[in-house]
């Protein structure tokens, strides 16, 4: 019998064998840059391109600055070139860099704490009129960006910003950002800590450090030692906030890794205690892991947050505590509940020396220069000097004599700067959006400012806290996943099938009580014409099916598709 013919053995597949490249971690001996920012950051350090600023383009012109510097090194001074007028959304994915650019600059002043004094004021003030057509927003981490700079003005604005104590420096780039902070630290009557000298300390060591000027992106602080948690702590990539140890007394609670963006991660605790003089060195040993074992090969990756998911908080805080502070740290309590919903310092509060602050709203953090000078002069008149910017993209006057708040609170009013706001002109905030942003897909700031008015006039009894986040792509500037309605913008399609601005929604996300991100439901996005109409409904149905005392962010989680739609 004949043997049955077999059949050739299958080739196994020959395996493409490439060498593994790591993520770009110096600790582990990949200091070959894999990326292009990588390849500019080590030919020369972000701090540098200042020179060439001040000697080169200043003088010869917008068209003499290096590509490199441009879209790369400014960026360690506050310098973004802006949107070229014109560009709709729909072409922000497909243009080149170069095509988007228009030849002015956002220029970002970081205002470390969000404390100012009058003079610093009126001097921002008086730049955003001779320099930035009259811009001047106040941001979401207490800075102020101005808008249509001139390379040739640069630095004339730093001689004056440096004149009263401001500056730029590291108000972008893969650096560490401005460190935001109580913006009524060392006054609040119910003030834990005082985190202003730790604050100080930490920009004293790392402000234009060449240790800290290479970091694989951008890297966000907080430190408050308020019971509200008015820094957004959960979303930085490091936070230091107020508590009481049972033993040890005040102090602060460190989380890490925290941020939003298209891959959003709340920070996580490492479960330790500092001391105030402590937080000075836990910060430089979190920046110093984030610059040496931060994943540098893909941006994407490039934040700490990632490196704290893969690790966990156990790991990264040995590594802390071994390598880097070479001693352990106490173990400490959690934050308590923020002991109120509001957390944003507006209205009238006394301090702890007896006079008082009064926090007012401007509308989405939008104001000009003309203003900001009638504000430090209010301020000056009714105060000792002393104003803040908040996080909520608000404003604060310290240390108001009871006798002058209520003038203080008439004259704010009459610049359209409201202590006694709605809800929606408290709680909503908008990123920069299409006018002057090259990644921005939808217009944002008078959307917004249109929206509080159409709210107000359509529900005037309304007056549940709630917050209302308007964003022009879905880098989160704006914060959107955790707000109560947070709305991404993209393109949508109309009723009449044509493409127009719109947004995302995202419901019943929040930070504090109840830390978590907002819940999209499947398909439901909005045209901005809509918007007024879409918020309406859905704030009626919540009015009508809320339990007592239920927060709009719990309802939203519970709610049907139905009543979110």
């Amino acid at each position: 019998m004949a043997a049955t013919p077999q059949k050739p053995a299958a080739a196994t597949p020959r395996r493409k064998v490439s060498r593994h490249r790591g993520e770009g971690q110096w600790a582990v001996g990949h200091h070959t840059p894999l990326n292009g920012n990588e390849q500019f950051k080590k030919d020369d350090d972000g701090l540098n391109v200042r020179t060439r600023i001040e000697t080169i383009y200043s003088k010869r012109g917008f068209d003499s600055i290096d590509p490199n510097d441009l879209r790369g090194r400014m960026r360690w001074w506050g310098l973004y070139t802006q949107r070229r007028p014109g560009i709709d959304g729909g072409k922000t994915a497909i243009l080149e860099p170069e095509e988007l650019d228009d030849e002015y600059f956002m220029l970002r002043v970081r205002i470390d704490g969000g404390a100012l004094t009058t003079q610093q004021l009126r001097v921002i003030g008086e730049i955003s009129q001779e320099f930035a057509r009259g811009t001047a927003d106040i941001t979401d981490r207490q800075n102020v960006q101005y808008h249509w700079i001139r390379i040739e003005d640069v630095p004339e604005i730093w001689n004056r910003l440096e004149g009263v104590g401001l500056s730029t420096v590291t108000a972008c780039g893969d650096t560490p950002r401005v460190m935001i902070g109580s913006p009524v630290a060392g006054i609040a009557d119910d003030e834990i800590i005082d985190a202003t000298p730790a604050l100080e300390e930490m920009k004293r060591r790392v402000l234009n450090n060449p240790a800290y000027s290479n970091l694989p992106r951008k890297f966000k602080t907080a430190i408050s030692g308020s019971p509200v948690l008015d820094v957004v702590h959960e979303i930085n990539d490091v936070a230091f906030v107020g508590v009481r140890h049972p033993e040890h007394g005040p102090g602060f609670d460190v989380w890490v890794g925290g941020g939003l963006s298209t891959n959003p991660k709340l920070g996580v605790r490492l479960g330790t205690w500092v001391s105030i003089d402590e937080v000075p060195d836990v910060y430089e040993g979190v920046i110093s892991i984030f610059r040496d074992y931060g994943y540098r090969r893909l941006r994407t990756r490039a934040r700490l947050k990632f490196l704290v998911a893969d690790w966990g908080a156990e790991k990264f805080r040995q590594v802390l505590e071994d390598e880097y502070l070479k001693r352990k740290l106490v173990d400490g309590p959690a934050p308590e509940q923020p002991s109120q919903q509001w957390r944003d310092h507006i209205g009238v509060h006394r301090q702890n020396d007896g006079r008082f602050y009064v926090g007012f709203a401007p509308r989405v953090g939008r104001v000009d220069g003309a203003t900001i000078t009638k504000i430090a002069d209010l301020a000056e008149a009714h105060g000792s000097g002393r104003v803040r910017t908040t996080v909520e993209q608000k404003m604060i006057v310290l240390d108001v004599a009871e006798d002058k708040v209520e003038s203080l609170v008439e004259g704010l009013e009459a610049l359209d700067l409201t202590a006694r706001p709605s809800t929606f002109r408290r709680g909503t905030m908008a990123c920069t959006g299409i006018e002057f942003c090259k990644l921005a897909i939808v217009e944002t700031k008078q959307r917004g400012s249109q929206l509080i008015d159409e709210l107000e006039r359509r529900l005037p009894d309304f007056d549940e806290p709630l917050t209302i986040n308007l964003n022009g792509c879905p880098n989160a500037c704006a914060r959107i996943q955790v707000a109560d309605i947070g709305l991404k913008g993209q393109l949508v399609v109309n009723g009449q099938g044509e493409q127009v601005e719109g947004y995302q929604v995202h419901l019943g996300g929040a930070l504090g009580l109840e830390a978590g991100f907002g819940r999209k439901v499947r398909g439901l996005k909005v045209t901005s014409e809509e918007l007024p109409d879409y918020i309406e409904r859905v704030l009626k149905r919540f009015e009508t099916e809320r339990e007592d005392g239920e927060r709009f962010a719990a309802w939203a989680a519970r709610a049907s598709e139905e009543a979110l739609s």
